[in-house]
Formats: C-alpha cells, structure tokens, sequence
C-alpha cells in the first residue's frame, strides 16, 4: 500500500471515528423541540409525549416551547436559524413544510434549502366537522344546507394554508361550495369556534374535535383518508361520500437545521422511533386519535416530496396565493 493511500485511509477513519464520537456525545445540552401551535393541540400532544421519553434516553431535558402563528412558519423558521447541531428542533406540518412554497411569494425560509426532515411522528387525516346547529347528518346533507345558503358558509381552520384549510377549500371546489375562511392560530380555538357556532364547518384532525363532539356541541361527518382508520371506523371516507379526489391526511415530524451532522440526525431518527414503539406512548397516542408513524429520514423526506408535488398542483390550480 503506497504511503498516500494509507495517508488518505487514516484519514477517512479518524474522520468516521470523530462523527460517530459527536453523535455518541449528542446532546451536551438541553433539546429545545420547537411546536407552531398553542398548548392543547395536536402537535403540542405530540412534542410533550415524545418529549417526556426523549429525555431519559438524552439525559438531557427536553423543553418545549409553543410558538403558534403565519400558518406554523414561524415556530418552523426558528429550527430553520438554529445552529445546525440538532439541539433545536421543530414540529413541522404539511403547511409550513410542503404547501407554503407554493402559497407564499415570500418565506422566511426554504423548507429544501434550509431544514433536514429528521422523523415523521404521526399522521392521520382530516375530518369534516360541522357544528350543533348545522342541520346535516351526513356530507350529501351538508352539501345540499350549504348550497341553500348561497355562500354564507362559514369555516375555520387551524391556519392559513395549514392542511385543514386547504382539504376545504379543495372539498368545497368539488362539491361546488362557496365559503369564507376564518383562520385560527392552531386547532383548539378553531374547534372551539365551530362548538361555539361562530363557524359552521371545519377541516382538522379528530383529537381537537372529540371533546366538544362528547358534548353535543360538534358532530363528525367523514373522514379525509382514503380507508376509514380504526378510530374513527363509523365514519365514511370523502371518497364514499361521494368526493373521491378529496384526500388529504395531516402529518407531521421533527425537523432540524440543515447542515445538522447526519450522525446528529440518524441518532434523533432512531431514539424517536425507540420511543414511538414504547407501549405508553401508543396508548396515550391512541386516546388522542394519533397514529404513530416512525421510519426512516428517507421515508419521511420522500412523503415531504410527495406532498409537494400533489398539493403543489392543486394550489397552483385553485390561484390561492396568502401574500397578495
């Protein structure tokens, strides 16, 4: 072996051995997990459960920090400036990650450029959900009661072009359905806004919903995925209902900074997935109507990809812009 080669083998093995010692040592600090929505909702839930495990295999706290507001981009956008060392991490949603690009003429970062997908945690699909005081059993009754109304349909969401908004707007595209949109820094306040009756309809995930569907003030209507998942079994799928391009589900995942060592990242990959498989953290998911996910950072950047592409489209075919 020529003196060169040698040369250049230590190199790349010391070089090995210093990634696997950094990733070894991570983390050296409090993790910071970053959530772009309020206490309560379901990327709160998701963070503290996660977090409550995440921190006995760090051995260091796990703080978490709700900064809800601009559709999720600004919790995101604070993961996107961090140092790229993996101790700040964010809650990213299909809105702030895969359709703002396509919404915003401007962001205060580049979902490709500027964050590495780490692990997708949950995912479930949106549900339609329809106050008290909506006289509609069923979708094909909503449709028909909101038809009636000549466009005085009201609706939030958990933000401007978060996945609930835009599962409505695509819904009401299809069944021919004029509305107007009242958004809503998260998904708490706009459940909340629906049992209150000062919206008629929502798009969102279940686990906001079913307090106030136990209390007679909201009624759950279809689901967006494309089988009924086994929480919600009683409920059609748009598709059955009668809407087969509407589909959409709602996930989300730990992002960090890019340039984060992939040591860094692959650690956070596989101690999320170790604890996504631990049995009381799924049965606490399983009472909020969360799916854990899991699976590889490929996994995860390809879903990301996807919903680019798809939702991509049919932004660009509706004309929605949020910074006219």
């Amino acid at each position: 072996m020529s003196p060169l080669r040698r040369q250049f083998l230590l190199a790349a093995a010391l070089a090995c051995a210093a990634t696997t010692s950094f990733a070894q040592a991570w983390p050296t600090r409090p993790v910071r997990v970053v959530v772009p929505a309020p206490a309560g909702s379901s990327l709160d839930i998701v963070a503290r459960l996660l977090g409550d495990k995440l921190k006995d295999r760090w051995g260091q706290p796990v703080v978490v920090e709700n900064k809800p507001g601009a559709g999720g981009m600004l919790g995101v956008d604070v993961a996107a400036k961090a140092a790229p060392d993996g101790h700040t991490l964010a809650v990213g949603f299909n809105g702030p990650i895969a359709f703002a690009p396509f919404l915003y003429r401007k962001m205060p970062y580049d979902p490709a450029k500027d964050l590495m997908p780490v692990v997708m945690t949950t995912s479930q699909p949106n549900v339609l959900a329809v106050g008290a005081g909506v006289p509609a059993t069923n979708v094909k009754e909503f449709v028909d009661w909101a038809r009636a109304r000549g466009g005085k349909l009201n609706y939030s969401s958990l933000g401007m072009g978060s996945s609930a908004h835009l599962t409505m707007v695509l819904f009401l595209a299809e069944a021919n359905v004029s509305g107007t949109h009242v958004p809503f820094n998260g998904s708490p306040p706009a459940a909340m806004a629906v049992a209150q009756g000062e919206a008629d309809a929502t798009f969102m995930v279940a686990p906001a919903l079913l307090a106030h569907v136990r209390a007679g003030k909201v009624r759950l209507l279809a689901v967006s995925s494309a089988q009924r998942p086994d929480s919600l079994k009683q409920l059609p799928t748009l598709a059955e209902a009668g809407f087969p391009n509407v589909e959409s589900l709602a996930w989300n995942g730990l992002f960090t900074a890019a340039g984060t060592p992939e040591p860094v990242v692959r650690k956070i990959n596989a101690d999320v997935n170790a604890a996504l498989q631990d049995a009381s953290v799924r049965a606490a998911f399983d009472a909020q109507g969360l799916t854990p996910v899991g699976g590889s950072v490929a996994d995860f950047s390809r879903q990301v990809d996807a919903d680019m592409r798809r939702w991509g489209a049919i932004i660009n075919k509706t004309g929605i812009k949020l910074d006219q």
